[in-house]
């Protein structure tokens, strides 16, 4: 593909911005070679500057679950935008956006917006310390809470381990009560607790952890830890940002029939805006001021055109009955993708949950952190560029999860498993 306006950009931008971007991954540094910019983009296709089109699966992350430019929340932005593009005082939008979440999610009983999926993840654990009145927060290796100081954690030489900063300019003090233990691991949750008995205000997870490819929690894994957080007076926080509306209308806690304490949600609630959100039972979110001492507070948070757009695509997917048809074009794409690697004889394990999928380039399955990072990542870079030479973009990570929308069509699917057939041959 030609990409030479691309080039000439990228030339530019690294004079003005850190790397030429304006988040990491963004730069190709995984896979190599240098970004392409886009300027269009309409239904399950991207558009660059140089006039190259290509069948999307990152979809802006995840939020583009209805596709991108859907014409429902073009309108509805122009709307809201026409009227005033941000008020710092109530607006009607708020209201109609906090009932929709509270009615689609059952344990979301109030809900504060925030600006981004880290806001919402920083306030949950703030407000799981505040109401605990406890220090600890317990994680898993291998789950993103957004780039939180407390949160940018390791996994150290064993379970019950402290810690250590994951980013310069992240003081150790700062993650001295961050404990993190591996993804599906029962005991060593269960030692955690022991080891720190009536300390631990909250255990935060990903159900389905989405930032380091995708794997999906064991049997009974969830379960476990409603159990044993509730048993020792601690809160369970699920982190949808990622999962929440885009796996079923009510989440990843739909889907696994668990009812956390908190969750924080992003991507789909904002139709392609700036947005995030924490909710849950009443009692907790009470101690949120202005009613309670946990101090939280965002000038643009419940902005009207960015809550336009959530409502927007929250409405839509129920109108469209959208979680059908994702499931139907995963189950596609898991089925052909499985089936090109087999005939290839490459070692592949394709994880899927519903519209969310990750294939690895390993012949052992993927649980965990530490399974994902036995996959080939030199393979991987040549699948990816072989991909997007064909016009395929995935994710420029192996640790990034892709994603499908309803503006994807069987077409689609079908001429994405046939390139990889082909770049699979070549590997």
């Amino acid at each position: 593909m030609n990409r030479a306006e691309s080039e000439k950009l990228f030339v530019e931008a690294l004079q003005y911005i850190p790397g030429g971007v304006n988040s990491p991954v963004r730069a190709f540094r995984a896979v190599g070679g240098n970004p392409f910019f886009v300027n269009r983009a309409a239904g399950a296709k991207l558009r660059d500057v140089d006039g190259n089109e290509m069948i999307d699966y990152v979809l802006t992350w995840g939020p583009a679950i209805l596709g991108h430019a859907h014409p429902k929340i073009i309108a509805a932005v122009k709307s809201a935008a026409e009227l005033g593009t941000s008020f710092g005082i109530p607006n009607p939008l708020e209201v109609k956006m906090a009932k929709l979440i509270c009615g689609l999610v059952p344990s979301v009983q109030k809900v504060r917006m925030t600006n981004s999926g880290t806001e919402a993840c920083m306030s949950a654990i703030r407000l799981a310390r505040g109401f605990t009145r406890r220090d600890k927060i317990l994680k898993f290796d291998g789950c993103y809470h957004g780039h939180v100081d407390s949160l940018l954690v390791k996994a150290g030489s064993g379970a019950l381990t402290f810690g250590q900063p994951d980013s310069a300019g992240v003081p150790a003090s700062f993650t001295q009560h961050t404990i993190v233990a591996p993804f599906n691991d029962f005991d060593a949750v269960k030692q955690i607790f022991a080891a720190n008995k009536d300390e631990i205000a909250g255990v935060i997870i990903e159900p389905v952890p989405g930032n380091a490819g995708l794997y999906l929690p064991q049997p009974g894994y969830l379960e476990f830890l409603r159990e044993i957080t509730a048993a020792n007076g601690a809160l369970l926080i699920f982190d949808e940002v990622m999962t929440g509306f885009r796996l079923a209308r009510g989440g990843a806690q739909e889907l696994f029939g668990i009812t956390p304490d908190l969750s924080t949600f992003g991507k789909v609630i904002g139709g392609g805006l700036p947005v995030g959100a924490f909710g849950g039972r009443a009692e907790i979110m009470d101690y949120l001021a202005p009613l309670g001492p946990v101090y939280q507070a965002g000038t643009l948070s419940g902005n009207p055109v960015a809550m336009a757009a959530g409502i927007a695509n929250l409405e839509e997917l129920e109108a469209v009955n959208a979680y059908q048809k994702l499931e139907q074009f995963g189950a596609q794409l898991e089925a052909g993708m499985k089936a090109a690697a087999q005939s290839a004889k490459i070692p592949v394990q394709f994880n899927r949950c519903g519209s969310m999928f990750c294939g690895y380039f390993t012949s052992q399955p993927v649980h965990n952190l530490a399974d994902a990072m036995t996959s080939d990542r030199e393979r991987f870079k040549k699948f990816f560029h072989g991909m997007l030479d064909a016009g395929v973009y995935l994710a420029p990570s192996q640790f990034e999860s892709g994603f499908i929308s309803t503006a994807h069509t069987a077409t689609d699917i079908e001429k994405t498993v046939q390139v990889a057939a082909q770049v699979f041959r070549k590997l």
